[in-house]
């Protein structure tokens, strides 16, 4: 590999980890580098790939977030929760499935693009409120561990004591921890924050960085939580079809 090469890889690496945009709008010239050098581009992924990072491509841009392990650039559960304004694990994994419902508002899988221009808090409510009562439900057929089971029926608790809106902000427009409509927005809050959602009145309109990181989660990074809400679990069809 080229000395040059290398370099422009790492110089590609340290913008994108300083959170500067990397397309063909803006740092033109590397955009173009990671395009057209197939060395650039190598070294760039092995690059990221040792610093647990993941590197999105969308709509000629690239985009990085930490990896799933990564104690460098990414959260701890404590700086998340600080982040998100709540106290405790069973709040921040309730964002966690708002995040998730939210981003099933757009995209049911990763070549499944809702066409979905914005969503509001009532929507994802909504949401939430039917991927716990089908969770819950045994109808449904899914199989729990004992772990998975009380942390679903401890998350469920927690939303449906909430009222939809509290009684001092009967408009909604709190971010906080006493009603859905608060948790809803203290998610969204975070998401702005992160690039990853425009928020203009009470719409939110995923920006491309969501958009990449969604296509991506479903071709490349789905967990359990994704086989447990969709009862998709692949890799026991192909042992049961073996």
């Amino acid at each position: 590999m080229e000395d040059r090469s290398l370099e422009k890889a790492l110089e590609i690496a340290a913008t994108l980890i300083r959170g500067e945009a990397v397309s063909s709008g803006e740092n033109i010239a590397l955009y173009e580098e990671y395009s057209s050098n197939s060395q650039v581009y190598d070294a760039l992924r092995l690059i990221l790939k040792k610093f647990d990072m993941e590197l999105y491509e969308y709509n000629n841009a690239l985009f990085v977030s930490a990896g799933e392990n990564n104690r460098c650039f990414g959260f701890t559960n404590e700086e998340l929760r600080r982040a998100l304004g709540v106290k405790v694990n069973k709040e921040l994994f309730l964002c966690y499935l708002i995040t998730y419902c939210a981003m099933t508002e757009f995209y049911k899988t990763s070549g499944n693009y809702t066409y979905t221009e914005f969503v509001r808090h009532e929507e994802v409510i909504r949401a939430v409120d039917n991927v716990l009562a089908n969770v819950i439900d045994r109808s449904a057929g899914l199989v729990l561990d004992e772990v998975e089971e009380n942390s679903f029926k401890t998350l469920a608790l927690l939303w449906d004591e909430l009222p939809v809106t509290s009684t001092d902000d009967i408009q909604g427009q709190r971010a906080a921890r006493n009603s859905k409509t608060g948790y809803v927005k203290l998610t969204f809050n975070f998401l702005v924050s992160q690039g990853l959602f425009i928020e203009n009145q009470s719409k939110y309109y995923p920006t491309d960085r969501f958009k990449a990181m969604a296509e991506n989660y479903y071709s490349n990074n789905r967990g359990r939580l994704y086989e447990i809400l969709t009862g998709d679990n692949e890799e026991e069809e192909e042992n049961a079809a073996d």
